[in-house]
């Protein structure tokens, strides 16, 4: 097997998984996915930047800044109190700051949107799992 089949075969291998992942899994679920793309992309990002290759970085950062955009969009500002609205503000800043990082070419920027987001994410993970189901009549049809 060539080394292209076998990249091509692995890539195949992780779209199928992060979808099959998506469809399994609850909303809770979902967001800690998106937060883990955003985060997996944005270490990644640091290494292009680290090595020079700026189309790949510039691919990287845009995609993470779209997740963080998607991680806002679901926020639901009405319900939410001022959490969710102090939340939004820090995904917007977030975002903010990944474009600026972006175009300065500075890691310590990447450094500060990852730790926040780690943060995040932290306080995601300690929500206890009966407090991620919402009640029936709160679903939505």
């Amino acid at each position: 097997m060539s080394a292209y089949s076998r990249s091509s075969s692995l890539a195949a291998y992780q779209n199928a998984a992060a979808h099959g992942g998506v469809a399994a899994s609850d909303p809770h679920g979902l967001v800690l996915m998106l937060m883990d793309g955003a985060l997996e992309r944005i270490v990644t990002a640091r290494g292009c930047m680290e090595r020079g290759a700026t189309a790949e970085k510039a691919r990287l950062l845009n995609r993470a800044v779209s997740i963080i955009g998607e991680l806002r969009s679901s926020l639901d500002l009405s319900a939410g109190g001022q959490i969710a609205a102090n939340l939004s503000a820090l995904y917007e800043y977030m975002c903010n700051r990944l474009l600026k990082s972006m175009s300065e070419n500075r890691v310590e920027i990447l450094d500060e949107v990852s730790k926040l987001l780690h943060e995040i994410r932290s306080g995601w993970v300690a929500i206890p799992a009966p407090a991620r189901v919402r009640p029936a009549q709160d679903a939505v049809p």
